[in-house]
């Protein structure tokens, strides 16, 4: 492939990536649907969705059309002090559309900041009722972002952030209660060190960018029943799970779980503009209503709710309903359950699970995922393993055939085809 003249590695610094020994990434000019145009003419099948984010496929006209008319009208205008519609009624849509008493939403640009937003509000509840809990319990195998609260919160051993180990500030990291001796051991650690613990954060049915780990619902109704148990705060972390990608809404709504704080960001937009909430129960609100001034929440992103922004998410509110995003992941789910289950024979394959729209083939050891991720390339599609896994995570709307390629590409890789 030749290089357009603007793809140098001379002032760009990318993501997970060491620099030194870092290959020139695909340039992409356009993308419709689930395929990515590149500079040279050829196309890929995305099997990744922008890091999960393309829910409706990229440039779906309805977005682009209600973006547009916000862009003609009022591209920003700061949130404090001042007010707009498309803000207002987002807020309004994601109160409705969550569980329980889940009602106050404060507005971010990512799911970093959505999730430290998270640990400040559980932190200052406290501090605001007189009590000093400055400690999170999170779970071997979590993933919850790569601003330095969250980084703390992460799996502290196997983790992308384990470099930091001694600088970040010391949480309690511990296995999920997807056992009777874990749940035992959850319980009793909890009961001791209770009046440290501002709150417990959890991935809800799938653990992302840890590894694509599952676990069951009963994981969550534990967790919920602990935390009232013990008066804690439960936080419930849907950048990835959130919007459809299990197979519900929202993945907290297959196990009836309300948490007290919840984080949405990825594809609350469709892909299309950076935005993220975090939205408080009533509980939690209630902590921060005061005649003193510094009871306040002091968070204000710049950017936070631009309405740009909001437009892209009231029009992707839209499309989930009016078009059957819900059942295509089901349609999804059950196409990759059925193309992915040849991969179980294949050499190093370990286990194949399936939870909605995410598909896993979970290898014995960790791969070259650059060399498996050329290889994917050279038959037309976008698959990015990472450590020991190797994962589609779609478009909803992507055709069947599209599907197929892409899950035939993982057998084949894999068989050395």
């Amino acid at each position: 492939m030749t290089s357009p003249d603007w793809l140098t590695l001379n002032h760009v610094w990318l993501p997970y990536t060491q620099m030194k020994t870092a290959e020139l990434p695909l340039p992409v000019v356009s993308a419709h649907g689930a395929r990515l145009q590149l500079a040279d003419g050829g196309e890929l099948i995305d099997g990744i969705a922008s890091w999960w984010t393309a829910c409706h496929g990229y440039a779906h006209p309805y977005i682009l059309k209600k973006v547009a008319e916000q862009l003609e009208k009022l591209p920003h205008v700061m949130f404090g002090g001042l007010a707009h519609e498309p803000g207002y009624r987002l807020a309004e849509r994601l109160a409705a559309a969550l569980p329980g008493d889940l009602n106050h939403v404060f507005f971010t640009e990512s799911g970093s900041v959505a999730v430290e937003v998270a640990l400040k509000m559980a932190a200052q509840f406290w501090l605001n009722q007189g009590q000093r809990r400055t400690k999170f319990v999170s779970f071997r195998h979590g993933y919850h972002g790569d601003t330095f609260a969250t980084m703390a919160i992460c799996d502290p051993e196997e983790g992308m952030h384990k470099t930091f180990r001694g600088v970040l500030p010391e949480q309690f990291s511990t296995e999920l209660p997807n056992s009777k001796e874990n749940l035992y051991q959850l319980d009793r650690f909890l009961e001791r060190n209770r009046t440290e613990i501002a709150a417990v954060v959890v991935e809800p049915l799938v653990q992302g960018a840890g590894g694509m780990k599952f676990h069951d619902v009963a994981v969550l109704n534990n967790l919920r029943s602990q935390c009232d148990r013990y008066d804690l705060l439960l936080i419930f972390d849907e950048i990835f799970t959130g919007f459809g990608r299990t197979g519900t809404m929202f993945a907290c709504k297959q196990a009836a779980v309300t948490p007290d704080v919840i984080c949405l960001p990825k594809a609350l937009t469709g892909g299309t503009m950076p935005l993220a909430a975090t939205v408080a129960s009533e509980k939690v609100y209630q902590g921060f209503l005061s005649d003193d001034p510094d009871a306040a929440l002091m968070h204000g992103p710049t950017y936070m709710a631009y309405p740009l922004g909001c437009a892209a998410a009231n029009a992707s509110l839209d499309l989930f309903e009016s078009e059957p995003r819900l059942r295509q992941v089901a349609m999804i789910e059950a196409q990759l359950k059925d193309e992915l289950s040849p991969c179980k024979r294949a050499p190093g394959v370990k286990e194949v699970r399936v939870k909605g729209a995410v598909g896993v083939v979970q290898m014995d050891r960790p791969t070259n995922s650059l060399e498996l991720r050329t290889r994917f390339i050279e038959k037309g599609c976008w698959i990015k393993p990472f450590g020991d896994v190797i994962y589609l995570t779609p478009p909803f709307v992507i055709e069947e055939r599209d599907l197929s390629s892409l899950t035939r590409s993982i057998d084949e890789v894999l068989n050395g085809r």
